[in-house]
């Protein structure tokens, strides 16, 4: 393919800078090259330009059974024609149906509440942890992403002057993603490692520590997996200690599994966060767990009461979204993760086959429709893993010349790839083809 022209693209960014801010109204959009895409439809994007490309950046892993899924966008469109948009008082029909389906489809869920985004869930796991224990010390993961609010935004991909060299037990300086986080605010959150106990219990020992708050897969460095007993360790330490244990799946969530992947690892929170997958991209997330943690939303002393509140929570249409995403998901008929499943085989023994023509050292991690090509010889065990040993110039340099093949993935190197339902074998074979024809110029 010859090199893809965005001049119209430049434009609108041009354009939208006179009244936006950095012109992009969510700056982790921003990027180089930055593409204005104005439509999406199953596994493909188009771009203002007039350029089209298989996708697997799938809106930061949202758009699990593809752009404009018909049944989701049918619901969507059922709902509106039956004048449910907003309601503004009392309980709805839409998120009663959707809690009893989210419930009975995530084994460790007793109870739930809706929010609008993912961010807003963790903020409110975080607040009943507190409320429960009456501790206010967070413990979250250096390299994981929990949201934009105070307590978590920070230490995601953080550089190595900013939080020190790897060690084994300790915590690392807070990193903060943003200005304007008070000083007596960021001195309650503790950044570890993924995969270190050790240091989960050092912290305790020095602070009152209402929760650990993790990704039980960092899938925002790429796909970094727990080692074995790493979260049965912290479900133990959990009761040993009497912190709240609270899984963030706003994105390994129902992409990996319909109960989650706590389904698959067998270890039980005490709350979870969800979104993005759950509503195929519409914009929802949900805050679970059990009832005795959850029931804090409507405790009867308004000294433990945590207050959850929302004008466009369960918002009709996207909750119609979510119901139609999880009815899919479920059904016998469709087999999503078996046929995304097919295809991450697909795609992980291709690379495994085209990366060593490279003569360099590769990893290529995954998890189900979940990837990420590491440029290094091992499976990272935590963030500064990814930090001493990935080619992270190499990376950015693979993901440019594959934009030019018209194949997307976020142009900023770790970020995960996400197939989708939509997505064929197909798709993965020309994906392969350009790959190969990328590695021989790179």
């Amino acid at each position: 393919m010859s090199m893809l022209e965005n001049e119209k693209s430049s434009a609108i960014l041009r354009k939208n800078s006179e009244w936006i801010p950095g012109g992009v109204v969510s700056l982790n959009r921003k990027s180089d090259p930055n593409i204005c895409f104005v439509k999406g439809l199953g596994s493909k994007v188009t771009d203002i330009d007039g350029n089209s490309y298989i996708d697997y950046q799938a809106g930061f892993a949202a758009s699990f059974l593809g752009h404009n899924d018909p049944d989701v966008n049918a619901a969507v469109l059922k709902t509106l024609q039956e004048h449910q948009v907003l309601m503004g008082a009392g309980p709805t029909l839409l998120e009663g149906e959707f809690a009893e389906l989210f419930c009975s489809s995530v084994p460790n869920a007793a109870s739930m509440q809706i929010t609008t985004t993912g961010s807003e869930a963790t903020y409110h796991a975080i607040r009943i942890a507190r409320a429960v224990t009456g501790r206010d010390h967070v413990i979250v993961m250096q390299g994981g992403y929990n949201g934009w609010h105070n307590d978590v935004a920070c230490n995601v991909i953080s550089r190595k002057e900013d939080v020190g060299p790897m060690r084994i037990g300790e915590e690392y300086p807070f990193d903060a993603l943003s200005a304007g986080v008070p000083k007596n605010h960021s001195d309650l959150i503790h950044v570890v490692n993924f995969n270190d106990l050790e240091s989960i219990r050092n912290v305790i020992g020095k602070h009152e520590v209402a929760c650990v708050l993790l990704e039980p897969i960092l899938q925002n460095v790429g796909i970094v997996k727990p080692l074995a007993g790493y979260l049965e360790g912290l479900r133990e330490m959990a009761d040993e200690l009497g912190f709240l244990l609270i899984f963030d799946e706003v994105k390994t969530g129902f992409r990996h599994a319909l109960g989650g992947y706590q389904s698959l690892c067998g270890v039980e929170p005490d709350l979870s966060t969800f979104g993005k997958a759950v509503a195929n991209g519409y914009p929802l997330g949900v805050i679970a767990g059990k009832k005795e943690y959850m029931d804090y939303f409507v405790h009867p002393d308004k000294e433990k009461r945590v207050m959850i509140a929302g004008t466009f929570n369960a918002f009709p249409l996207t909750t119609a979204a979510a119901i139609a995403t999880l009815r899919k998901l479920g059904s016998a008929a469709h087999q999503v993760y078996a046929h995304v499943e097919r295809l991450g085989e697909q795609l992980e023994a291709g690379y495994n086959e085209i990366f060593p023509k490279l003569g360099i050292p590769f990893y290529v991690a995954r998890q189900g429709s979940a990837f990420c090509t590491y440029f290094m010889d091992h499976a990272p065990v935590n963030f500064h893993d990814i930090l001493d040993h990935h080619n992270f110039e190499l990376d950015l340099r693979y993901r440019k010349k594959l934009i030019q093949e018209g194949i997307f993935n976020f142009p900023s190197a770790i970020k995960q790839g996400s197939i989708s339902f939509a997505h064929t074998a197909d798709d993965i074979n020309r994906t392969l083809e350009a790959t190969e024809r990328v590695i021989k110029n790179l």
